[in-house]
Parts: structure tokens; sequence; C-alpha cells
């Protein structure tokens, strides 16, 4: 995006102590701060990157939000895919310009932004979401920060196993409650190579995607990360981890799909003690060696 700032753009506008406030520019309105306000007017007809002072002489830095602004920051109805998780999914699942993707589910289109930018035009992506509410919200984020509703964009209501596509996929995204219910319908759409990312947030989620995607067959041996963000200070001196970090905030679950009617090969590593007990009621791995 180049040219310069126009009403009706979103611009983030940033004080010297580093806090930062979101405006929407209209003619003739003032953002009010305890040192004076400042005129949109000021702002509208020139370039980002500009110092813009207020009555009161408080200097702020204003630029147009990126795209991890616009993702914390947006209205929502349900939780967002956070900037770390978003940028590990496109990286490990390998999302590339053209790859037709889907996602399920939406959510208030976070993830959505992100796979739109990733795949470009010649791709397309195919979004389900159970929630039409949530669905709403998605379609509104989306246009809002895209300026427009992508034609490469396709965002189904309902329940992916009862409305998916059958369209060839080559990279899939859930992130839903119950994502091993869904492994069985996107694994029949999946090309073979394609990469299937869960994400999850909880242990028990975790663990019953991952004996799900052995006990399908027709997958690699899923590989689980959590990927964390830790800020640094460097004044001087003065070099130290910041106090504020994001930590925990879900699991990434990958895998790859096999060709048709192709087992994965018997894993020989053993299952720790008691981890199939006689209490556990979920699949049993189709691909792991169970000692006598």
């Amino acid at each position: 995006m180049s040219g310069v700032l126009q009403p009706g753009e979103r611009v983030s506008i940033i004080d010297p102590k580093g806090n930062k406030h979101s405006l929407v520019l209209e003619v003739g309105k003032v953002f009010h701060t305890t040192k004076g306000g400042l005129a949109h007017d000021e702002i509208i007809g020139r370039s980002e990157g500009i110092v813009a002072t207020t009555t009161g002489g408080l200097e702020f830095m204003v630029f147009r939000p990126l795209l991890a602004q616009v993702m914390v920051g947006m209205p929502r109805e349900a939780a967002v895919i956070y900037p770390k998780d978003a940028a590990q999914i496109v990286m490990w699942a390998d999302i590339f310009p053209g790859a037709k993707v889907l996602e399920a589910g939406a959510g208030s289109g976070a993830l959505s932004m992100v796979l739109l930018r990733a795949i470009g035009p010649s791709g397309h992506l195919y979004s389900y979401e159970r929630r039409p509410e949530f669905a709403a919200v998605a379609r509104r984020n989306v246009s809002d920060f895209m300026g427009t509703t992508p034609e490469y964009w396709t965002l189904t209501t309902g329940d992916l196993n009862e409305t998916i596509q059958d369209i060839p996929i080559d990279r899939a995204v859930l992130d839903m409650l119950a994502p091993w219910e869904c492994v069985e319908t996107v694994g029949n759409v999946l090309i073979p190579g394609g990469i299937l990312c869960c994400y999850v947030t909880t242990t028990t989620q975790l663990g019953r995607v991952m004996d799900t995607l052995r006990a399908h067959g027709g997958f690699t041996e899923p590989n689980a990360v959590e990927p964390s963000l830790r800020d640094w200070h460097a004044e001087g001196l003065a070099i130290r981890p910041a106090h504020a970090n994001s930590g925990h905030t879900g699991v990434l679950v990958f895998s790859r799909r096999l060709a048709p009617g192709v087992q994965a090969p018997i894993r020989r590593r053993r299952p720790a003690p008691g981890a199939y007990g006689a209490d556990y009621t979920g699949p049993l791995p189709k691909n792991m060696y169970f000692p006598e």
C-alpha cells in the first residue's frame, strides 16, 4: 500500500512512551489527549511515517497498522489465533502462493487474513465456520482489512463434515474444539503430500488429535510444537529479557497425507508404560508396535 493517508483509513499513532492508539481518519475530527487534541486533518493527505503534534506539544508517530496489529485489535466474537502462531502455521504448513487451502473454523477471521495474504489471488481459501454470528464477523473483518471481499475466498457457514466441498486441497488448518472429528473428512480431500495443521489449546485435545492421526494410518507421525515469543530490552549496558512475553496460547500439530491406500510404516518405538491402559477408549494407532 502506498500513497497519502485518506479519510476512512485506519492508522496507528504511537507516543514517545510506545503507547499505541488506533484511529479511523475523519475530516474535522479530533483525537483528545491529556496534552491537547490531535486533529485528523493534520494527518489526512500526508504520508505515513510522519510525526503529528497535539496542541499541547505531545508528538505521535503515524503509520498504517500492520497485519499483526489488526489481528489482535479487531472486533471479535471468537478468540483469534495470535500472530506468533499464525506465522508458524504459514511456515511449517508451507502455505505458498497459489495454494488451495482449507480452514475450519474461521472464527473472527484473523487467520483467514494471514492465509489470504500468503496464497494471493492465484490461490483459493475455503473457510468453514459453524456459527453464523462468527462467520459474519469474519467476513466483515476480512473485508475491512483487504478493502473488499476477495474473490479467491469462499466462506461457508456450517459443519465441515456436512458442508465440505469435494475439491482437492493442498493444505488444511483446523482450529476447532474437536479437530479429530474431521481428520477423516479432511483426509479425503487433502492431496498426497499435503499438510494438515491442527491448532489446539489443551493437552487433552493435543493427545486426542495426535492419536486420531496415528489411528487413521494415512498420515505421517504427527509433530507437535508450542511457539513462544520473548521480547528483549537493550539500552546501553542494560540488556535483559523484557518483563512481558507471549507464552502459551496453543499447540500446533502437523502431519502429511500419504498416498491413497498407503499405510504409514509401523512405529518401532514402544508407547510409554500405561499410555494405552484398560480405561482408554480412544482410537488405537494402526501403525504402532505393541509388544506382547
